[in-house]
């Protein structure tokens, strides 16, 4: 059994700016895991945004804390705290946040099966 939190040595090592806006860390990655790419943990302050990109894999981003706007494809909804978003591989996808709160974020990814 591997248990992290924010402070875990581990994770304050992996601390990144992330697609131009964002804060973020890595809980676990493929060094650790088996069949997902990573976890992550991002935060959005206010006026900042994860520039739109597009990754090699599928993504599952889940609101915890905040809101935003979140653009996939050509699809933009307000998202905010409770939200799940699935993003497919190889799709354009940003998110701004234009709430007054930070925007907590977590993270994960994995392969699309053949």
């Amino acid at each position: 059994m591997i248990v992290r939190n924010l402070e875990s040595l581990e994770v304050r090592h992996r601390w990144y700016v992330a697609h131009g806006g964002g804060i973020a860390t890595m809980l676990f990655d493929s060094s650790e895991l088996q069949g997902i790419l990573f976890f992550a943990h991002a935060i959005l302050k206010p006026g900042k945004m994860l520039e739109a990109h597009i990754d090699p894999y599928e993504e599952i981003y889940y609101i915890l804390h905040g809101r935003g706007r979140m653009s996939v494809g050509d699809d933009e909804k307000q998202v905010a705290a409770g939200d799940v978003i699935w993003i497919p591989y190889g799709v354009s996808h940003g998110l701004e946040n234009n709430g007054s709160e930070d925007c907590v974020v977590l993270v994960t990814a994995g392969m699309p099966r053949n």
